[in-house]
C-alpha cells in the first residue's frame, strides 16, 4: 500500500551536460500528470508521461525538468514566426500610413524567435534526461511506500478500535427481544390502567408483536458485515497497488452498517458503541483519501 503524497528528486550528468528532475505528488481521485519541460525537450513529453502512467495509478503529479549545458549550443531561426511578425508590421504600416522599418533588435527580442537547432539534444543527452527522470521517480516511490506504511499502521489501529466495540454490540443485541417484550408490556399496561379496563393481555398476540419488532430490529446481519468489512479492509491493505478506491468504498459500507445499527435499536450501550465506531470510520475516511 502506498500513499499518494511524496516527493522525489533525481539527477544525472555527462561532460558538458546535466539534468535534474523534481517530482511532487498529492492526493487526487484520478491520475493527473502536469509535466513542465523546456521547449527544446518537448519531443520527450509523451515518453516521459508514459513512464509516469506505467508507475502511478492515482494522484496529482507535478514534474519539473531542467538541464544545464556548457558546450556551444546551435540555434536556428523560427522562420514562420518571424515572417508572420514582419508581414503584420508591414500591414500595420500600410493600413495606418505609418513610417519606419522593422528594427533588427526589436525582432530579435520576439519570444521564441530563436530555437535550439533540431537534433541538438543528442542520444547521450537523452539518456541523461531519462536517467534523471527514473531516479526521481524511484525516490518518489520509496517515499510513497514509507508514507503508505505509516498510513497502514494507523488504519490498522482504527480497525482494532472498531473491532473492540463489536462484542459490546453483540452482547447487548441478545437482550433486544426481552427489552421489546418489557417495553411493550409496560406500555399496554399503562394504557389499560388509564382506561380502567380489566382486559387481560393476550400473551400470544404480545409474543407476535414482540417477534415482529425484534425481527425489524435484528442487527445480527449488520454485525456480521462489520466483521467481514474489517477482514476485507485488512486484506486489501496487504496488496501493493490500486487499493485506495476499494478502501474508500469499504469505508462507505462501514458507515452504512454503523448507521443501521444505531437506527434499529434504542439500547444506549449499542448506540454509544455505534457512535464510537462512526467516529473511527470518519478518521479512516480522511486517511484513505491519501491512499493510492
Amino acid at each position: 500500500m502506498r500513499s499518494m503524497t511524496g516527493f522525489g528528486r533525481g539527477g544525472a550528468s555527462i561532460e558538458n551536460f546535466s539534468a535534474t528532475v523534481d517530482i511532487k505528488t498529492v492526493n487526487n481521485r484520478f491520475l493527473d500528470v502536469n509535466l513542465r519541460l523546456p521547449g527544446e525537450l518537448q519531443p520527450f513529453e509523451a515518453d516521459l508521461k508514459k513512464i509516469v502512467t506505467d508507475s502511478l495509478s492515482r494522484g496529482r503529479v507535478d514534474i519539473n525538468l531542467n538541464y544545464e549545458r556548457t558546450d556551444e549550443i546551435a540555434f536556428e531561426l523560427n522562420r514562420p514566426l518571424i515572417s508572420g511578425y514582419i508581414s503584420a508590421l508591414k500591414e500595420l504600416k500600410s493600413q495606418f500610413d505609418l513610417s519606419g522599418e522593422p528594427d533588427l533588435n526589436y525582432i530579435a527580442r520576439i519570444p521564441n524567435a530563436f530555437q535550439t537547432a533540431k537534433g541538438d539534444i543528442g542520444e547521450d543527452m537523452s539518456k541523461v534526461i531519462f536517467e534523471a527522470f527514473e531516479s526521481a521517480l524511484a525516490e518518489l516511490q520509496k517515499m510513497r511506500e514509507t508514507e503508505g506504511a505509516s498510513l497502514r499502521a494507523e488504519l490498522n489501529d482504527r480497525l482494532a478500535l472498531i473491532a473492540d466495540k463489536i462484542p459490546v454490540i453483540e452482547a447487548e443485541s441478545e437482550s433486544v427481544v426481552e427489552e421489546y417484550r418489557d417495553r411493550l408490556t409496560k406500555k399496554v399496561n399503562e394504557l389499560l390502567e388509564k382506561s380502567g379496563s380489566q382486559i387481560e393481555i393476550d400473551q400470544g398476540r404480545l409474543a407476535q408483536e414482540v417477534a415482529y419488532l425484534a425481527t425489524r430490529s435484528d442487527i445480527s446481519e449488520e454485525i456480521a458485515r462489520l466483521k467481514s468489512h474489517i477482514d476485507q479492509f485488512r486484506s486489501i491493505m496487504d496488496e501493493a497497488n490500486d487499493v485506495g478506491k476499494r478502501l474508500d468504498f469499504l469505508t462507505q459500507e462501514f458507515n452504512r452498517e454503523a448507521n443501521t445499527i444505531a437506527s434499529k435499536t434504542q439500547n444506549l450501550k449499542v448506540k454509544e458503541a455505534s457512535l464510537s465506531i462512526k467516529a473511527e470510520i470518519e478518521k479512516i475516511r480522511e486517511q484513505v483519501q491519501n491512499v493510492e
